[in-house]
C-alpha cells in the first residue's frame, strides 16, 4: 500500500484519502453499535490516511515531485 500512493497523482490521492476517511467513520460507527470483524483496521486507516497527507504536504513544500499526469 504504502509503495503504490507514491506513484498516484493529486486526484487520485485526493479520492484514496476520502475513500479511507469514510471507512474509517463506517469502521467507527459499527465498533459503538456491534462488534468489529477487524479492530485493528482503523489504526490501519489512520496510518494511510496519514501517508496520503505526508505525500500531499511534501508536493506543496517541493521536496517531492508529483508523479502521473
Amino acid at each position: 500500500m504504502k509503495g503504490k500512493l507514491e506513484e498516484l497523482n493529486m486526484e487520485e490521492l485526493d479520492r484514496s484519502m476520502r475513500e479511507a476517511k469514510e471507512e474509517m467513520r463506517k469502521q467507527r460507527f459499527k465498533s459503538v453499535t456491534s462488534k468489529v470483524d477487524n479492530p485493528k483496521r482503523v489504526a490501519a486507516l489512520k496510518k494511510h490516511i496519514a501517508r496520503i497527507l505526508t505525500l500531499k504536504r511534501e508536493y506543496t513544500l517541493g521536496l517531492r515531485a508529483p508523479k502521473g499526469k
